[in-house]
């Protein structure tokens, strides 16, 4: 396992005897939790081509989103919304590396609504205060995004509401019984996937 963009290992994989799962790389990968996000849409979308997917918050520092898309761009058809403010954009090399090297269409933009109607998945992320240098940064970007009833007012009838979790106060909890959302069966899905993957490297059946 190595850092996409300057390609320093994890240092444990190398030495350690025994499988070493990655369970967060600081700002960087998740590879868990894309395992859970794959199965979310799966078995909620009913596929994994296809697909307008919207992600939206923290995209610079989002290890989720940095992950899930390398993820999806193995599957045809596959578009993404990049939702966030400018400073907080996807980086240049996810960019370069990952969608433009394997012609991804993909669409930048500060505005949630803009595109809410084209959406299958609406991918949330919190703003992490940690990983600012400046919290004063932090306090005016943190609230940027509230995704509220009225704005998914628009949105598919079928969209898929995900968020990798923990919760701040992106998604509103008026949202939490809208048939769309997706987020504590994406929950669950993790469990599941999380078992599995044990299970693979003890190697039992």
């Amino acid at each position: 396992m190595r850092h996409p963009k300057e390609g320093t290992p994890v240092v444990a994989s190398e030495v350690s005897k025994v499988p070493i799962i990655n369970a967060g790389d600081g700002g960087h990968n998740h590879p868990t939790q894309t395992l859970t996000d794959l199965l979310t849409i799966a078995s909620e979308k009913g596929r994994l081509s296809d697909l307008t997917i919207g992600l939206c918050g923290d995209l610079k520092f989002g290890r989720t989103v940095h992950s899930l898309i390398t993820a999806m761009t193995r599957y045809k058809n596959i578009k993404f919304i990049l939702i966030s403010p400018k400073e907080l954009k996807i980086p240049d090399y996810v960019k370069e590396e990952k969608l433009k090297k394997n012609n991804i269409e993909y669409i930048e933009t500060n505005d949630i609504e803009e595109y809410i109607d084209k959406l299958d998945v609406l991918y949330m992320t919190r703003v992490q205060k940690e990983r600012f240098f400046n919290e004063a940064d932090y306090i005016r970007l943190k609230d940027y995004y509230i995704l509220t009833l009225d704005k998914l007012k628009n949105a598919k009838k079928d969209l898929c509401i995900m968020h990798p979790l923990p919760r701040v106060n992106e998604i509103a909890k008026e949202i939490d019984n809208d048939p769309r959302a997706c987020y504590f069966k994406q929950v669950e899905y993790g469990r599941y996937i999380r078992m599995a993957l044990i299970l693979k490297l003890l190697e039992i059946k």
